[in-house]
């Protein structure tokens, strides 16, 4: 009986070594992104509070419009693994010309949407409540901010079409490597920019935005010449431009798998802008506060974050190979072994709490919000873990509906809803709001079991096509 379990849940060093192959990789670009993203946000959050709660909300502005892009393109990506599965290169060349034209449409929308309705859309974060903040200012620093940053949505989406195509057929070092070095100007901008070292003026959160913006051109440069120097590895990158003459099966089938996905990643976190905008109604602290958390989640996320890219990866491949009972139980070990190594990342978050918050030139009021909203985090990061390897599970095999109900219908039918009877109609402090909010994640896990357990999402996208 044991014995049996061990094997049904739990790999040996071969299979561990396989995830760990396409996980760490991941795991090392997304950790050096967000730790520099941490000592960037430190570093604004050293020029004053309001400065660090404008540039706050607009990253959760963009948040939405990122978010929206990984959608689009992850619609594509499924395809794209399953056809490198079947090893059918022409067909992966065709989706990723789908994907430039997904990664237009957003581009110009999301430019125009945020541009124009910059003000309103800030404005919903701007609340009294708190003995922190001024709200003028705020706005002020924001709108400086947001209007270098939309300059950067341009690199960032051409290079995530490059980089989300690399990692779907297995190819993860490249893009840590660009991200690295990508991390690395934006540090070493954001130092001189901001603070104004080597000569240069002290621009502030303008500086923030210059360095970001520069450090995606220079990611996005390093990837396209890369990928036009291996042309024999990665003959699939080769002639994309030469026509769009995409097959109709394509167009519909990324149409119809991909369009649920586009429309989830967009409401799901326009769900968590929604959730942040009920915190603010309890003032700017609040705002503040939830940056610090987020910051250092971030961090910590990384690990079962990249153990949901290895699932899509690794299970897609599969799937698309024909191996269906090798890819339902490599989703099943690689779910347990994300849920319990995340027992021991959030530990180890919990533990640094108390003491992240110090590092900022802030208030005690933030610094108390923030100590909270972290623990909170920390607790819940298991059941983040699972319900997110749950959700590359599904997505793996097509079954994009089914996620778009797991996901963003579930936000805001249930969470979002919450969230303003507690913000409006309630005197209830922000702490326990957040709890109630982000802990209805543990009622959404019973929902992720019940789906991956029903085996609904196990098919051969790529022989279905052809």
């Amino acid at each position: 009986m044991v014995i049996d379990l061990k094997n049904k849940y739990f790999g040996d060093k071969a299979f561990y070594k396989m995830v760990l192959l396409v996980a760490v990789p991941i795991m090392i670009q997304n950790g050096f992104t967000n730790v520099i993203n941490l000592l960037d946000n430190l570093m604004v959050g050293q020029i004053g509070t309001d400065q660090m709660s404008g540039v706050a909300i607009v990253n959760q502005l963009m948040f939405v419009f990122y978010l929206s892009v990984f959608g689009g393109f992850s619609g594509a990506g499924i395809f794209v693994a399953q056809f490198f599965g079947s090893k059918d290169n022409e067909n992966i060349k065709n989706v990723i010309r789908m994907k430039f034209i997904i990664g237009v449409i957003l581009l110009v929308a999301g430019i125009g949407i945020i541009y124009i309705f910059q003000e309103p859309l800030i404005n919903l974060f701007l609340h009294d409540g708190s003995v922190t903040g001024d709200l003028e200012a705020t706005m002020r620093y924001a709108k400086d901010y947001l209007a270098v940053m939309l300059i950067g949505l341009i690199p960032f989406v051409l290079s995530q079409c490059y980089t989300s195509t690399l990692r779907e057929t297995g190819e993860t070092i490249l893009p840590m490597k660009a991200g690295i070095v990508a991390v690395l100007v934006n540090l070493t901008l954001n130092y001189i920019l901001i603070f104004g070292k080597l000569g240069m003026p002290k621009m502030g959160v303008v500086g923030a935005a210059v360095a970001t913006v520069i450090s995606r051109i220079v990611e996005c440069l390093i990837v396209i010449i890369w990928c036009k120097r291996h042309n024999k590895e990665f003959p699939f990158m080769f002639g994309i431009f030469k026509n769009f003459r995409i097959p109709a099966s394509i167009i519909k089938n990324v149409v119809i798998k991909g369009m649920p996905l586009l429309v989830n990643e967009f409401l799901w976190s326009a769900s968590v802008t929604m959730l942040t905008h009920c915190y603010s109604y309890r003032g700017l602290a609040a705002v503040a506060g939830i940056n610090i958390c987020n910051t250092l989640n971030n961090v910590f996320n990384i690990v079962f974050i990249a153990f949901g890219d290895a699932i899509a990866i690794i299970v897609g491949q599969l799937l698309g190979a024909g191996k269906l009972d090798e890819a339902k139980d490599s989703a099943r070990k690689m779910r347990v072994f994300a849920v319990l190594v995340c027992f021991v990342i959030a530990t180890l978050m919990a533990v640094t709490a108390p003491f992240f918050p110090n590092m900022y030139k802030t208030t005690d009021e933030v610094r108390h919000l923030a100590t909270r909203f972290i623990l909170i985090m920390a607790c819940l990061m298991p059941v983040c873990a699972y319900n997110h390897a749950a959700y590359f599970t599904l997505r793996s095999g097509g079954k994009t509906i089914i996620t778009f109900l797991f996901d963003s219908f579930f936000a805001w039918v249930v969470v979002v809803p919450t969230g303003l009877i507690l913000a409006y109609k309630t005197d209830i402090p922000v702490v326990p709001m957040y709890l109630i909010c982000q802990g209805i994640e543990a009622v959404k896990m019973i929902v992720a079991y019940i789906l991956v357990k029903k085996d609904v999402w196990i098919q051969n996208l790529a022989k279905v096509i052809n």
